[in-house]
């Protein structure tokens, strides 16, 4: 690796193929001045530095083809910082200051090239958005009033870190007055509705069970975990930041259990963990478009295999087309917005609708299904 990181200068450059380089430049500039410029000026540059040095480039080609991608790097990046490796580019962050980040954070990737590449190999990325919850909730109580249930279980797939398994313990507040969770709770949460109609108000059932299931659950409880998380965000958004670590500390007081494996395999095992007087409530946001076309079908599959001996709902916040048995409106694919899903499975064939649609995550809601006023 330290060949890597010594070699200097053009004549450096030539010992990669210049299509490779340049794709990769083209990859991280992209980046900086089109998906970090919108919320992150400090990114922004930082990306764009990145995609300007051919030292910096040559050392993210030291990781895997399918682990270069600007928000893994970068958030490796910020884990070092974190950790205290990396003192100047943590300063650099703590300041704001888009030109010294810049700097730093080339500096840190060819002083630290195998650490970087060591915890992008071992790491994902994670999106724990908090704007889910205020998507998921009117959700799981309207599955839960369709099917009269008076407790339910959660379970979610593709859980990170399970944060959205303490959707019942956050509070909501709709852009139109409405509200919906615990007033007191330390996680208080906005959401700007789109459209005219109000989000149904029936308070969530008993929440008796909190499943994550992942090919990789974080611990919240670990501090590395912990840390990837904070990671993940970008430094210069101190609101998601002020989020994240609300939902955290709330998430350790009661840690769910989480599954590890892949998801079509382990949900049978995540359904048995349910009592039988509850109904289980399968959650995916943003979670299917990972999983291959046949990988969602089975997926599919196993829930109508758990709906042989009880009725099984599953809330769904995917794009377009991504969710099997969902209609997609006429919404066309890439359009910027997700389809909220809702499917009851009763030893019948699924009863499947989209009853919202939502942007940014959650941050921005339209409710399309009826509206239910009862508490």
């Amino acid at each position: 690796m330290a060949s890597i990181v010594g070699m200097r200068g053009p004549t450096a450059a030539s010992a990669l193929p210049a299509g490779r380089a340049r794709t990769l430049a083209q990859v991280y500039r992209h980046f900086g001045e089109v998906d970090a410029a919108r919320t992150s000026p400090l990114y922004e540059r930082v990306a764009v530095a990145l995609s300007e040095s051919d030292e910096a480039l040559r050392a993210i080609e030291a990781a895997p083809a399918r682990r270069r991608h600007p928000t893994l790097i970068l958030a490796a990046l910020h884990d070092l910082a974190l950790a205290g490796r990396a003192p100047a580019l943590a300063a650099a962050y703590a300041a704001g200051d888009s030109d010294t980040a810049a700097g730093a954070a080339i500096d840190t990737l060819l002083r630290m090239t195998d650490a970087v590449v060591a915890i992008a190999v071992r790491r994902r990325t994670r999106t724990n958005e908090t704007g889910r919850h205020a998507v998921l909730y009117p959700a799981i109580a309207e599955a839960a009033r369709r099917v009269g249930a008076n407790a339910v279980g959660l379970i979610d797939v593709g859980c990170s870190a399970g944060l959205n398994l303490n959707v019942d313990r956050v509070g909501i507040t709709y852009s139109n007055g409405q509200s919906l969770g615990d007033p007191s709770s330390p996680v208080q949460l906005p959401c700007s509705i789109v459209g005219d109609r109000s989000i149904p108000t029936r308070a969530m059932p008993e929440v008796v069970a909190r499943v994550g299931v992942d090919l990789d659950p974080v611990d919240v409880t670990d501090a590395d975990d912990a840390r990837w998380l904070r990671a993940c965000l970008w430094p210069d958004q101190p609101a998601r930041v002020a989020s994240l670590e609300a939902e955290m500390a709330l998430a350790a007081t009661a840690p769910p259990l989480l599954l590890q494996g892949d998801p079509v395999e382990v949900m049978p095992d995540a359904f048995a963990r349910v009592p039988a007087d509850a109904l289980p409530v399968v959650t995916t946001t943003w979670a299917l478009s990972r999983f291959p076309p046949k990988s969602r079908l089975r997926f599919l599959h196993r829930l109508q295999e758990a709906a042989a001996g009880r009725a099984v709902a599953w809330v769904s916040a995917e794009g377009v087309g991504v969710a099997p048995t969902i209609p997609t409106l006429g919404d066309r694919r890439a359009s910027g917005h997700s389809i909220i899903g809702l499917a009851v499975f009763d030893r019948s064939a699924p009863r499947a609708e989209a009853i919202g649609r939502c942007w940014s995550r959650g941050r921005l809601l339209a409710w399309l299904g009826d509206s239910h006023v009862e508490r």
